[in-house]
């Protein structure tokens, strides 16, 4: 090879270098770049999520641990412990209570959804939706002392009955004021979901079926519902994960017979049982019971069903 043409491919090779170089610096900068936007959120979920989480698994395989007490081995006897007759009984009554109270936000809440996304009038709606759910502006705990002025015996509800000469109800430390209660806390969460989904309704479909001789109840059936099936998926996920590990509303107007999961977990941690090993295990059930929930949204709730099928 030609010396001067051995002098000129030596800097074309240098500047071939440079460049693959700095575009390799190029892209790994530009992959940096989410991860230090995710940055703050990754560390507050890492506090916060991951390691508690992890910390709570630790202890759930601790038997018999208490406050203060070290850890002197690790086993299964917690979890053996949940499928004792008694605390299955509370694991059942907990789910229980979530599928009721999300069969019942679902049953009321989308005729108000859809009353509010398809038949109020336009100008009216957005002061609608915030007066719908003007009561989340408020603490659970005080909408829960309100409803036991309702239902108590001497309570609003019993001075009408008795006022109208009907019987009166015993309602409070029943199931029944529970699934008052907690449909109550959580009704505006399932209509503001089913809102959303209602409103984005492709209206032309509705005429369309409307047009090709369709009833009302046919075109509910088979256009309305297929097209917000993803809406009440997530609105029924989310009532039944919150109302799954709700604290508030069974301990107060429940009483001792509606024992759940969430004040069990309370009573191992806090209350007079003081078994923190015990309770890890029980909060790692509910995590395992709300992540089951989670994936079964995630497989089967974002599917796009066939409208007429």
């Amino acid at each position: 090879m030609p010396q001067g043409m051995d002098k000129g491919i030596k800097p074309a090779v240098a500047l071939g270098r440079t460049l693959n170089l700095a575009n390799v610096l190029k892209m790994l900068k530009a992959s940096i770049r989410p991860l230090g936007l995710l940055g703050p959120a990754g560390v507050w979920l890492l506090l916060l999520m991951v390691l508690p989480t992890l910390l709570i698994t630790e202890l759930s395989f601790v038997p018999g641990l208490r406050p203060g007490e070290a850890i002197e081995g690790y086993g299964l006897l917690n979890y053996l412990r949940i499928l004792e007759p008694t605390y299955l009984q509370v694991l059942r009554r907990s789910a229980t209570f979530a599928t009721g109270t999300t069969l019942l936000c679902l049953l009321l809440g989308f005729p108000v959804a859809y009353w509010l996304a398809l038949m109020a009038p336009k100008r009216w709606r957005n002061l609608l939706l915030v007066l719908f759910i003007l009561p989340l502006w408020t603490s659970s705990l005080l909408r829960t002392y309100a409803w036991i002025t309702l239902l108590r015996p001497s309570g609003v509800i019993n001075l009408a009955l008795g006022a109208l000469g009907l019987p009166t109800q015993s309602l409070m430390n029943t199931h029944w004021a529970v699934y008052i209660g907690m449909t109550y806390s959580f009704l505006p969460y399932m209509v503001l979901i089913l809102y959303a989904s209602l409103e984005r309704l492709d209206l032309r479909l509705l005429e369309a079926a409307a047009d090709l001789g369709a009833n009302p109840r046919t075109t509910f059936w088979r256009v309305t519902v297929p097209q917000t099936l993803p809406g009440i998926a997530a609105g029924c996920l989310l009532v039944f994960v919150t109302s799954l590990g709700d604290f508030v509303v069974p301990t107060l107007l429940g009483g001792p017979s509606s024992m759940t999961i969430s004040r069990l977990i309370y009573n191992q941690f806090l209350g007079v049982a003081r078994n923190w090993g015990f309770g890890s295990a029980l909060s790692m059930v509910l995590i395992l019971m709300v992540s089951l929930a989670i994936a079964l949204l995630l497989k089967y709730g974002d599917r796009n069903p066939e409208i007429y099928s």
